[in-house]
Protein backbone atom coordinates (compact mmCIF):
# COMPACT_ATOMS: atom_id res chain seq x y z
CA UNK A 1 0.00 0.00 0.00
CA UNK A 2 1.74 3.32 -1.12
CA UNK A 3 2.63 5.96 1.27
CA UNK A 4 -0.13 9.01 1.73
CA UNK A 5 -1.72 11.15 4.17
CA UNK A 6 -5.20 12.15 3.12
CA UNK A 7 -7.78 14.49 4.62
CA UNK A 8 -11.48 14.39 4.18
CA UNK A 9 -14.67 15.13 5.90
CA UNK A 10 -18.30 15.37 5.00
CA UNK A 11 -21.12 17.97 6.81
CA UNK A 12 -23.87 16.87 4.64
CA UNK A 13 -25.99 15.29 8.08
CA UNK A 14 -26.48 16.63 11.43
CA UNK A 15 -22.85 15.78 12.54
CA UNK A 16 -19.80 17.14 10.84
CA UNK A 17 -17.12 13.93 10.27
CA UNK A 18 -14.11 14.16 9.75
CA UNK A 19 -10.70 11.79 9.05
CA UNK A 20 -7.48 11.27 8.52
CA UNK A 21 -5.54 8.43 6.56
CA UNK A 22 -2.45 8.04 7.08
CA UNK A 23 -0.68 5.17 5.94
CA UNK A 24 -3.08 3.19 6.53
CA UNK A 25 -3.96 4.21 10.14
CA UNK A 26 -7.03 6.07 10.40
CA UNK A 27 -7.98 9.39 12.70
CA UNK A 28 -11.34 10.04 12.87
CA UNK A 29 -13.30 12.54 14.89
CA UNK A 30 -17.43 13.42 14.88
CA UNK A 31 -18.45 16.97 15.89
CA UNK A 32 -22.04 18.57 15.78
CA UNK A 33 -22.82 19.95 12.68
CA UNK A 34 -25.22 22.62 11.79
CA UNK A 35 -24.27 26.07 12.80
CA UNK A 36 -21.40 25.41 14.43
CA UNK A 37 -19.30 23.90 11.81
CA UNK A 38 -17.82 26.26 10.12
CA UNK A 39 -16.51 27.46 13.73
CA UNK A 40 -15.69 24.36 14.55
CA UNK A 41 -14.04 22.57 11.55
CA UNK A 42 -10.58 24.20 11.06
CA UNK A 43 -9.41 24.17 14.77
CA UNK A 44 -11.17 20.58 14.38
CA UNK A 45 -9.24 19.66 11.31
CA UNK A 46 -5.75 20.86 12.83
CA UNK A 47 -6.35 19.04 15.72
CA UNK A 48 -7.07 15.84 14.26
CA UNK A 49 -3.77 15.94 11.69
CA UNK A 50 -1.54 16.85 15.06
CA UNK A 51 -3.21 13.34 16.44
CA UNK A 52 -2.30 11.50 13.57
CA UNK A 53 1.62 12.44 13.69
CA UNK A 54 1.27 15.04 10.78
CA UNK A 55 1.32 18.79 9.51
CA UNK A 56 -1.12 19.96 7.02
CA UNK A 57 1.55 20.41 4.66
CA UNK A 58 2.02 16.22 4.88
CA UNK A 59 -1.50 15.65 3.10
CA UNK A 60 -1.49 14.89 -0.15
CA UNK A 61 -4.96 15.10 -1.16
CA UNK A 62 -8.14 16.14 0.35
CA UNK A 63 -11.49 14.84 0.31
CA UNK A 64 -14.85 15.83 0.59
CA UNK A 65 -18.58 14.88 1.00
CA UNK A 66 -19.96 16.75 -2.06
CA UNK A 67 -23.89 15.70 -1.16
CA UNK A 68 -26.73 15.78 -1.09
CA UNK A 69 -27.46 16.77 2.44
CA UNK A 70 -28.01 19.92 4.01
CA UNK A 71 -26.87 22.93 1.93
CA UNK A 72 -25.46 25.10 4.73
CA UNK A 73 -23.20 21.45 5.46
CA UNK A 74 -22.10 20.73 1.87
CA UNK A 75 -21.60 24.61 1.26
CA UNK A 76 -19.05 24.84 4.41
CA UNK A 77 -17.60 21.35 3.43
CA UNK A 78 -16.79 22.05 -0.49
CA UNK A 79 -15.57 25.75 0.26
CA UNK A 80 -13.02 24.44 3.30
CA UNK A 81 -11.93 21.58 1.48
CA UNK A 82 -11.82 24.42 -1.94
CA UNK A 83 -9.70 26.45 0.31
CA UNK A 84 -7.18 24.05 2.09
CA UNK A 85 -6.44 22.15 -1.66
CA UNK A 86 -5.66 25.14 -2.76
CA UNK A 87 -3.59 26.92 -0.21
CA UNK A 88 -2.01 23.50 0.06
CA UNK A 89 -1.77 22.98 -3.80
CA UNK A 90 -2.99 19.91 -3.34
CA UNK A 91 -6.00 17.84 -5.30
CA UNK A 92 -9.41 17.40 -4.31
CA UNK A 93 -11.59 13.88 -4.22
CA UNK A 94 -15.05 14.83 -4.55
CA UNK A 95 -17.06 11.99 -2.59
CA UNK A 96 -20.54 11.17 -2.79
CA UNK A 97 -21.85 11.28 0.55
CA UNK A 98 -24.69 8.51 -0.04
CA UNK A 99 -22.09 6.35 -0.94
CA UNK A 100 -20.22 6.79 2.13
CA UNK A 101 -23.26 5.49 4.01
CA UNK A 102 -23.18 2.50 1.93
CA UNK A 103 -20.12 2.05 3.00
CA UNK A 104 -20.96 3.23 6.69
CA UNK A 105 -23.72 0.27 6.07
CA UNK A 106 -20.87 -2.60 4.80
CA UNK A 107 -18.80 -2.32 7.60
CA UNK A 108 -21.59 -2.29 10.36
CA UNK A 109 -23.88 -4.95 8.72
CA UNK A 110 -22.25 -6.20 5.60
CA UNK A 111 -24.44 -5.08 3.11
CA UNK A 112 -22.89 -5.53 -0.58
CA UNK A 113 -26.10 -4.21 -2.34
CA UNK A 114 -27.84 -0.85 -0.29
CA UNK A 115 -30.42 1.71 -0.66
CA UNK A 116 -28.88 4.64 1.35
CA UNK A 117 -31.12 7.58 2.55
CA UNK A 118 -30.81 10.80 4.35
CA UNK A 119 -34.49 12.65 5.22
CA UNK A 120 -34.08 15.39 3.08
CA UNK A 121 -36.90 17.36 5.48
CA UNK A 122 -40.28 18.54 3.46
CA UNK A 123 -41.12 15.20 3.59
CA UNK A 124 -38.98 13.89 1.06
CA UNK A 125 -35.56 11.95 0.86
CA UNK A 126 -32.42 11.68 -0.39
CA UNK A 127 -31.88 8.06 -1.88
CA UNK A 128 -29.56 6.11 -4.18
CA UNK A 129 -29.46 2.58 -4.46
CA UNK A 130 -25.38 0.99 -4.76
CA UNK A 131 -23.46 -2.27 -5.17
CA UNK A 132 -19.89 -3.09 -3.78
CA UNK A 133 -17.53 -4.24 -6.93
CA UNK A 134 -14.08 -5.49 -6.52
CA UNK A 135 -12.33 -3.87 -10.05
CA UNK A 136 -9.63 -5.73 -11.65
CA UNK A 137 -6.70 -4.28 -9.71
CA UNK A 138 -8.90 -6.21 -6.35
CA UNK A 139 -9.48 -2.35 -5.25
CA UNK A 140 -13.46 -2.70 -3.85
CA UNK A 141 -15.40 0.38 -4.11
CA UNK A 142 -18.92 1.51 -4.91
CA UNK A 143 -20.90 1.99 -7.87
CA UNK A 144 -24.54 2.77 -8.42
CA UNK A 145 -26.33 -0.29 -8.70
CA UNK A 146 -27.92 -1.24 -11.72
CA UNK A 147 -30.93 -3.39 -12.89
CA UNK A 148 -31.28 -6.41 -15.49
CA UNK A 149 -30.53 -4.59 -18.49
CA UNK A 150 -28.03 -2.68 -17.05
CA UNK A 151 -29.36 0.66 -16.56
CA UNK A 152 -28.99 2.58 -13.30
CA UNK A 153 -31.60 1.78 -10.79
CA UNK A 154 -31.18 4.75 -8.84
CA UNK A 155 -28.44 7.60 -9.19
CA UNK A 156 -28.72 10.78 -5.85
CA UNK A 157 -31.84 11.53 -6.61
CA UNK A 158 -35.02 13.36 -4.17
CA UNK A 159 -37.83 11.22 -3.35
CA UNK A 160 -41.28 11.49 -1.64
CA UNK A 161 -41.79 8.48 0.35
CA UNK A 162 -44.61 6.85 -1.96
CA UNK A 163 -41.92 7.09 -4.58
CA UNK A 164 -39.27 5.65 -3.50
CA UNK A 165 -41.40 2.48 -1.70
CA UNK A 166 -42.01 1.53 -5.26
CA UNK A 167 -38.43 1.63 -6.32
CA UNK A 168 -37.75 -0.59 -3.68
CA UNK A 169 -40.30 -3.11 -4.33
CA UNK A 170 -38.69 -2.79 -7.85
CA UNK A 171 -35.34 -3.22 -6.83
CA UNK A 172 -35.42 -4.35 -3.38
CA UNK A 173 -32.14 -4.59 -1.51
CA UNK A 174 -30.81 -3.67 1.96
CA UNK A 175 -31.92 -0.18 3.83
CA UNK A 176 -28.94 1.96 5.00
CA UNK A 177 -28.74 5.68 6.63
CA UNK A 178 -30.72 7.30 9.60
CA UNK A 179 -33.52 8.31 6.60
CA UNK A 180 -35.03 5.16 7.37
CA UNK A 181 -35.95 6.37 10.95
CA UNK A 182 -37.74 9.29 9.49
CA UNK A 183 -39.32 7.27 6.42
CA UNK A 184 -40.07 3.95 7.95
CA UNK A 185 -43.46 3.89 6.21
CA UNK A 186 -41.28 3.45 2.43
CA UNK A 187 -40.19 0.31 4.05
CA UNK A 188 -42.97 -1.27 6.23
CA UNK A 189 -44.00 -5.06 4.94
CA UNK A 190 -41.07 -5.66 3.28
CA UNK A 191 -39.11 -7.67 5.43
CA UNK A 192 -35.38 -5.97 4.01
CA UNK A 193 -32.44 -5.99 6.16
CA UNK A 194 -31.80 -1.94 8.00
CA UNK A 195 -28.77 -0.38 9.14
CA UNK A 196 -30.29 3.08 10.24
CA UNK A 197 -27.53 3.71 11.84
CA UNK A 198 -25.05 4.15 9.05
CA UNK A 199 -23.52 7.42 8.79
CA UNK A 200 -20.88 9.27 6.22
CA UNK A 201 -18.87 8.89 9.33
CA UNK A 202 -15.00 8.81 9.32
CA UNK A 203 -13.70 4.93 8.49
CA UNK A 204 -16.24 5.71 5.58
CA UNK A 205 -14.69 9.02 4.54
CA UNK A 206 -11.13 7.41 4.81
CA UNK A 207 -12.01 4.39 3.13
CA UNK A 208 -13.31 6.31 0.08
CA UNK A 209 -10.55 9.38 -0.01
CA UNK A 210 -8.27 6.15 -0.19
CA UNK A 211 -9.87 4.58 -3.12
CA UNK A 212 -10.22 7.98 -5.00
CA UNK A 213 -6.87 9.02 -4.45
CA UNK A 214 -5.49 5.62 -5.26
CA UNK A 215 -7.87 6.00 -8.36
CA UNK A 216 -6.33 9.02 -9.51
CA UNK A 217 -9.89 10.48 -9.34
CA UNK A 218 -8.59 13.99 -8.23
CA UNK A 219 -10.24 17.00 -9.38
CA UNK A 220 -8.96 20.81 -9.73
CA UNK A 221 -9.55 22.71 -6.73
CA UNK A 222 -11.40 25.59 -8.67
CA UNK A 223 -14.21 23.08 -10.09
CA UNK A 224 -15.42 21.71 -7.11
CA UNK A 225 -19.04 21.93 -5.90
CA UNK A 226 -21.66 20.62 -4.16
CA UNK A 227 -24.02 17.90 -5.45
CA UNK A 228 -27.25 19.66 -4.40
CA UNK A 229 -30.17 17.72 -5.86
CA UNK A 230 -32.74 19.88 -4.88
CA UNK A 231 -33.05 23.39 -5.97
CA UNK A 232 -35.34 24.63 -3.74
CA UNK A 233 -34.75 24.94 0.23
CA UNK A 234 -38.12 25.62 1.99
CA UNK A 235 -42.25 25.21 1.13
CA UNK A 236 -44.03 27.24 0.70
CA UNK A 237 -46.93 28.55 3.45
CA UNK A 238 -49.99 26.63 1.14
CA UNK A 239 -47.67 23.74 0.43
CA UNK A 240 -47.02 23.03 4.30
CA UNK A 241 -50.93 23.02 4.78
CA UNK A 242 -51.40 20.87 1.96
CA UNK A 243 -49.03 18.50 3.55
CA UNK A 244 -50.86 18.59 7.10
CA UNK A 245 -54.20 17.47 5.73
CA UNK A 246 -52.43 14.57 3.41
CA UNK A 247 -50.13 13.29 6.03
CA UNK A 248 -51.95 13.86 9.61
CA UNK A 249 -49.69 11.38 11.32
CA UNK A 250 -46.44 12.36 9.29
CA UNK A 251 -43.23 12.82 11.57
CA UNK A 252 -42.45 16.54 12.21
CA UNK A 253 -38.92 17.02 12.69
Amino acid sequence: MPSACLLALDAATETLHLAVWRDGVVQARALAGGAQASMNLLPAIASLVDAAGARMADIDAIGYGRGPGAFTGLRTACAIAQGLAIGLDRPLVALDTLALVAESAHRQAGFERVWTLLDARMGEAYAACWQRIEGADGVVDWQLARDASDAVIAAPMLLRPDALRALVQAHPAALAGPGWTVHEAAASGLDLPVCPQALPDGEALAALAWRAHAARRWIDPALALPLYVRDKVAQTTAERAAERVDQPSAVSR
